[in-house]
């Protein structure tokens, strides 16, 4: 299953790149929402070849995901290749400078099921494309507000 959705935000590219490659910050909201992560390279900066470990509950069951960043192309490019037991997949960041203050994020995550289980779920998803894009664009909208919050010097939501 593929999604794809972009966001205009208001905020230079730089602090834009700068924000979705904050790899801490995204580690300690997966921990707020319940999750147990931890990196498991030795990278000093951010690279490709970056990984972390990540285990949480969803429906009902533990989950456990393994998360390696591909390509990070700065002020241009992110991907990310995840794959757990049931599922594969990855997901790509692009950014375009629209304005010297403006900024287009892109992005696009596909899902490959590899079990039986997962392919069900995919399916059912799939049949609820609507539903389930409109959240995907519901997040996006999310993470460019947050990141214009931030330009601002405010807190994040």
């Amino acid at each position: 299953m593929k999604l794809s959705g972009r966001t205009d935000i208001a905020a230079p590219i730089a602090h834009v790149f700068a924000s979705i490659t904050d790899f801490e910050d995204w580690e300690r909201s997966a921990m707020r929402r319940g999750a147990d992560v931890h990196r498991t390279d030795k990278l000093r900066q951010p690279a490709p070849g970056m990984t972390w470990q990540a285990r949480f509950a969803w429906r009902g069951k533990e989950r456990q995901l393994r998360v390696r960043l591909t390509t990070l192309e700065p002020a241009r490019r992110m991907a990310l290749e995840f794959d757990a037991p049931s599922v594969e997949g990855w997901m790509a960041v692009e950014l375009v400078e629209l304005a010297a203050r403006r900024t287009r994020l892109i992005m696009q995550v596909e899902m490959k099921p590899r079990t039986l289980a997962a392919r069900l779920f995919v399916q059912s998803m799939k049949l609820a494309k609507g539903r389930v894009q409109k959240r995907f664009d519901a997040r996006l909208d999310a993470i460019a507000r947050d990141i214009e919050l931030r330009l601002a010097g405010q807190p994040k939501l």
